[in-house]
């Protein structure tokens, strides 16, 4: 069964082959580490082996070579994958609790510790009475 799962399409022309002028390739390369593989979800798409991250690449460096900016590329693969695909997110509903979450939980963690010390103070000074 999951030999039937494998891809059967050869790998974009792109997918592994470097852009012949260097400084493209690196415009390219600088662009790819900051999106998100979609099925490893921990690499970005210039370390993932998956094929839908060689596609992605193939399709980062097509458009590098046409000459498009990298930041028209982002915003077409973050149109077409959404704000997931990107490490850096935009703040907005969707990811309000990316942004905000770990000062919400620093001013939580803040109240408990605070509320417990308090109290041990409370229960020094009725031992003390």
């Amino acid at each position: 069964m999951p030999a039937t799962a494998q891809d059967r399409l050869p790998p974009a022309p792109y997918a592994y082959e470097q852009l012949r002028d260097p400084a493209k390739e690196a415009r390219a390369k600088a662009l790819m580490d900051e999106l998100r593989c979609l099925v490893c979800q921990g690499q970005s798409i210039a370390d993932s082996d998956a094929p839908l991250a060689g596609d992605m690449r193939h399709e980062v460096r097509s458009k590098i070579a046409a000459g498009e900016s990298p930041e028209a590329i982002k915003k077409w693969l973050v149109a077409r994958y959404g704000n997931w695909v990107s490490y850096d997110p935009p703040f907005d509903a969707a990811t309000a609790f990316l942004w905000l979450g770990p000062f919400l939980f620093l001013l939580l963690g803040g109240w408990l510790a605070f509320g417990r010390f308090r109290r041990g103070e409370d229960d020094a000074a009725e031992g003390e009475a």
